[in-house]
């Protein structure tokens, strides 16, 4: 009602009122506004095929990405000729002559006989002592950095702690390379995760595991989610378990699910397992004299055998718990590739990167309850790789935030983390993001 008294006013001073051209001009353009105003709409979308809008669907390649490593980034290997074969053919056509005898014999064949069918004859020497020497096994001489299995050492250790305690960030620095998502929210990591550090002749294999907590009762939380109960059985499995803690947070504002838990761990001794205590995130205490102060309070619990000080974020005090850990080993045969990573261990770090860069851009309980799918993986002829991975939300509401204006904030999560992943795989990376409703 306010508005149409306000249209009738400003006609009737139109009408009544004499004005130069120029005001009436304007008072004209001023009513056509006022009639033309309307609510902002939503701009139609594009939509695809199956249903889905095109802002929901991140592709990298519509967008320009730069590479970072330049001409650094692996090109398609070409076949190659053994090496190993060569020399034997060596060895049986010139024994022990030096490359420069080699050299001399050969020209000294050549010049002696030019003909072609000498020549013919000779290639098929050449080629029937090839064919011999790639059909021999192979030399028991092991290549640069094998091990032979019987001085093989390995070791499993599981991480277990409280949520936030930076467990994936000490994974990450032990193995070098990003395989679990660390993020500043709670509960980041939700299912076991597996890095490999294999330095000489020991290879020691981390289980980062999902924040635990303990009740009043002293009992586990009997959590919906299976990830959680996962872990407490796993507890017992590894021949080295890492009780980790945030003893910046512990001095400033001390956990009773968090004392409770350190101590559960420390109170009874596995006779096939030993337990060491793990105070991270050192290189916030402003006080390090408070440091003690810790240690001297768990100091009584009989099941740690050593106590470390450690940043698993920034290293500091990484090295001695790693040196620990390698001395801890026992000969058994290596349970991973020393020298590449797994297709599934490939599978996870795409899904831990992509997950990671989510929690950072999405807040509250919207990622939390998203669904990550892994839906295709192949390696392309050109040596890339294609990644596609399915995001999917229970509701409209959380799957508009999560698209952002015009497919903004997954085509941000989307170009990070394919940047994070070329850099972890040494190659181009093709990863596509869509973002469906459950």
């Amino acid at each position: 009602m306010k508005a149409f008294r306000s249209l009738r006013i400003l006609i009737s001073i139109s009408r009544t009122t004499t004005t130069t051209p120029r005001k009436s001009h304007q008072a004209q353009n001023f009513l056509r506004r006022f009639y033309s105003a309307q609510p902002n709409l939503d701009e139609p979308t594009s939509v695809n095929e199956d249903g889905t809008s095109s802002d929901s669907v991140f592709d990298s390649s519509q967008y320009p990405i730069e590479d970072s490593h330049g001409d650094s980034v692996k090109k398609p290997k070409e076949a190659t000729w053994d090496k190993g074969y060569r020399e034997r053919v060596n060895k049986a056509f010139f024994g022990n002559l030096t490359e420069k005898g080699k050299l001399k014999v050969a020209e000294e064949e050549i010049s002696e006989d030019d003909d072609d069918e000498d020549s013919v004859d000779r290639s098929r020497i050449l080629a029937k002592a090839l064919l011999e020497a790639a059909l021999e096994s192979p030399d028991e001489e092991l290549g640069e950095g094998e091990v032979r299995e019987e001085d093989q050492k390995s070791l499993n250790v599981g991480i277990i702690g409280p949520p936030n305690a930076g467990k994936s960030s000490l994974t990450n620095f032990m193995v070098g390379t990003k395989v679990a998502a660390a993020s500043r929210k709670t509960n980041t990591t939700t299912h076991e995760v597996l890095g490999v550090l294999t330095k000489g002749d020991t290879q020691v294999c981390f289980f980062d595991t999902p924040g635990l907590m303990l009740k009043k009762s002293g009992y586990g939380y009997k959590d919906i989610k299976s990830r959680v109960q996962n872990a407490w059985t796993s507890v017992d499995l590894f021949d080295v378990l890492i009780v980790m803690f945030d003893v910046h947070r512990h001095l400033m504002s001390p956990d009773s699910r968090v004392v409770r838990l350190i101590k559960y761990m420390g109170e009874e001794e596995n006779p096939k397992q030993k337990r060491i205590l793990c105070m991270n995130k050192v290189d916030l205490v402003e006080k390090k004299k408070d440091l003690l102060k810790v240690a001297e309070e768990f100091q009584d619990l009989p099941a740690y055998e050593r106590y470390f000080m450690i940043s698993g974020l920034k290293g500091s005090g990484v090295k001695d718990l790693s040196q620990y850990l390698m001395d801890q080993a026992v000969k058994k045969p290596w349970e991973e590739d020393a020298f590449t990573m797994s297709e599934e261990v490939l599978k996870n770090i795409s899904l831990e990167v992509v997950r990671e860069r989510l929690l950072d851009h999405v807040h509250q309980e919207i990622p939390y309850g998203v669904e990550h799918r892994l839906v295709d993986w192949k390696e392309l002829r050109d040596g890339s790789l294609r990644i596609e991975q399915h995001l999917i939300t229970p509701k409209p509401s959380q799957r508009k935030i999560l698209v952002g204006k015009g497919g903004s904030k997954i085509g941000r999560i989307g170009i990070e983390a394919n940047e994070e992943l070329r850099r972890i795989m040494n190659r181009k990376v093709h990863l596509i993001l869509q973002v469906k409703l459950k």
